[in-house]
């Protein structure tokens, strides 16, 4: 994966075969994401390369972060649980996001046709992280696969790193062997998981 923010832009986030090459998204979506970040840059953001993508930081806390896929491509906040939205143009990412967090682009004009509602958006996230308000952390009860839970009481370190993950990351655990009908399909995946649960990853990161 990249880790120099200018080869994103020009070869792409190399997360996938399709990097550089002319079928990468980025490719498809170069002028509208040039223009994603000329606003954020404007806005006073500072740039940088998380997970492969640009993410826009302020008083060292993300903000939001650039992503392309084939279909379309994105501007998603963090704390998305504090933005307004007063212009209603926020989607949930998936059915297990919890907040709608992103400005979904389907066309590379769309940019400069919302930039202000998007300098608008970034100035809200902004005060945000000047006031240093953060969204209440929810309770959320994980109820955990049987062979989940059998295999966390046999293997203490497994249960430590799966504790240590974010809610949001043990839940990618659960979805994924729900999925899985047979018992020995989960257990299976569990052994095939426990590297990365161990490296603090989620079930679908790299």
């Amino acid at each position: 994966m990249i880790t120099e923010i200018e080869d994103y832009f020009s070869v792409g986030c190399g997360r996938c075969e399709r990097f550089a090459t002319a079928d990468c998204s980025t490719r498809k979506w170069a002028d509208g994401l040039l223009a994603l970040r000329r606003i954020c840059v404007a806005a006073g953001l500072v740039e940088t390369v998380k997970w492969a993508h640009p993410c826009y930081m302020h008083r060292n806390r993300n903000i939001a972060i650039i992503g392309a896929l084939r279909t379309d491509f994105r501007l998603s906040f963090f704390n998305a649980a504090l933005m307004k939205d007063s212009k209603g143009v926020l989607e949930r990412q998936g059915p297990n996001t919890k907040d709608p967090d992103m400005i979904r682009f389907t066309d590379n004009a769309q940019v400069a046709a919302m930039e202000d509602v998007i300098r608008s958006y970034l100035k809200e996230a902004m005060g945000y992280a000047d006031s240093g308000v953060k969204p209440p952390k929810d309770a959320i009860e994980i109820e955990l696969p049987l062979e989940m839970a059998e295999a966390l009481n046999a293997d203490p370190v497994l249960a430590e790193a799966f504790h240590s993950l974010t809610p949001g990351r043990q839940r990618s655990y659960v979805i994924n062997l729900s999925t899985a009908k047979k018992p020995e399909t989960r257990m299976s995946r569990i052994v095939a998981f426990r590297d990365r649960i161990l490296a603090g990853k989620g079930a679908l990161e790299r």
